[in-house]
């Protein structure tokens, strides 16, 4: 008994020790979030990837914050002060960039209040960012910027008005003679057309290399990539449907860009890419449709093999990216066995990010000067 009670006794002492080093190792420069709402402090980060939370809820019992996208990376668990302010920090540093995130409080789910909100697992979600060594290249600067402008574009296969947004670049407005190539861009599962602007700061991306003349203007044009009603506990992706989507975006879509806006319409001047689900899309699309586009890009979205673009020469370009926790031996393996066939294939690796939109931001950055060469 006596050597059970001396084990104990250690245990608790080296348990007590380790908590002591993890608190006594966060470096206590907290600052609030650049998501956050205007005037307020919290959440905030610190400059190791540690992210704090402070929610006011005086009767509630308990009070967790799930981070990602529905909550899969699992709970902060926020301690209550004696004025009923529960707070907390992470166990330990985040990715860098940006994070959904939501507060469940006695079993309900709601958004944290200190937080601007994001559309991801299909609701609007809290949002997180994590600052990133690379932010740079989609910081916004004082450089010419484009326009991102919202269209509602008659959809008959869907009986009614759907809406897109489409990044017209610098200097599109001033010059009536000028005509852009297009990448339909698209988001992924539990998302919606604002994500790529707001979320991944595509326009930013766009504006910050076309000032460092990185690339040659372009316009993007980002929808919405379903037509059925999808909701959370009701089928998810087993009730999404590729095919009336398609019809959207080559019947109805395309035609209403280049009718509405100074499009270069051939096939060459054409691109489509998709993160996650919208890679699904992209890639479906793209090799029933080989007449349509001739750049082809899968963010965290799959691969495409040498037998899907066999027999397709007015292919450009295969991009294919990943982050470094996905699995990157795809994508590397995929551009590799295609630049072995004669095709022209390049992949990407975000370093030390996961299935999150810093990999994407990267790999936006990273396909977007191979683009319409």
């Amino acid at each position: 008994m006596k050597k059970h009670f001396i084990a104990l006794s250690l245990l608790v002492l080296f348990s007590g020790t380790m908590c002591l080093a993890q608190t006594s190792s966060v470096i206590e420069d907290f600052k609030p979030s650049t998501k956050n709402q205007p005037g307020q402090e919290y959440p905030m980060v610190n400059s190791q990837g540690y992210a704090r939370f402070r929610i006011v809820a005086p009767e509630a019992q308990s009070v967790v914050v799930s981070l990602g996208l529905g909550g899969q990376r699992g709970g902060t668990v926020l301690s209550k002060d004696a004025e009923g302010v529960w707070m907390g920090t992470t166990s330990g540093p985040m990715d860098e960039g940006f994070h959904y995130y939501h507060v469940t409080i006695d079993g309900g789910v709601f958004n944290d209040p200190g937080t601007l909100n994001y559309y991801g697992s299909t609701r609007w979600e809290s949002g997180i960012e994590i600052p990133a060594k690379d932010q740079d290249f989609y910081a916004l600067k004082d450089v010419p910027h484009g326009n991102v402008v919202q269209v509602l574009f008659p959809s008959p296969s869907t009986n009614t008005s759907r809406r897109a947004f489409v990044y017209t670049p610098p200097g599109y407005d001033r010059d009536q003679s000028k005509r852009y190539p297009v990448l339909y861009l698209q988001h992924g599962w539990g998302e919606d057309e604002t994500a790529w602007s707001t979320q991944g700061h595509a326009n930013l991306i766009m504006d910050n290399m076309i000032a460092e003349g990185k690339i040659e203007p372009f316009m993007i044009v980002m929808t919405y990539g379903m037509t059925n009603d999808i909701r959370p506990g009701g089928g998810g992706m087993r009730n999404f449907a590729i095919e009336p989507f398609e019809t959207v975006l080559l019947k109805e879509l395309i035609p209403y860009v280049d009718a509405n806006f100074r499009t270069l319409t051939d096939i060459n001047n054409r691109a489509m890419a998709g993160l996650s689900m919208g890679g699904m899309e992209t890639k479906t699309i793209s090799l029933r449709n080989p007449d349509v586009f001739a750049y082809y890009a899968l963010l965290s979205g799959g691969t495409y093999s040498v037998e899907d673009i066999q027999g397709k020469p007015q292919v450009k370009l295969v991009f294919m990216s990943s982050g470094s926790k996905e699995r990157p031996d795809g994508v590397i393996n995929a551009a590799k066995a295609l630049n072995d066939a004669g095709f022209n294939a390049v992949s990407y690796v975000s370093e030390d990010t996961a299935h999150e939109f810093q990999t994407w931001r990267r790999s936006l950055y990273q396909m977007a000067p191979l683009l319409f060469k």
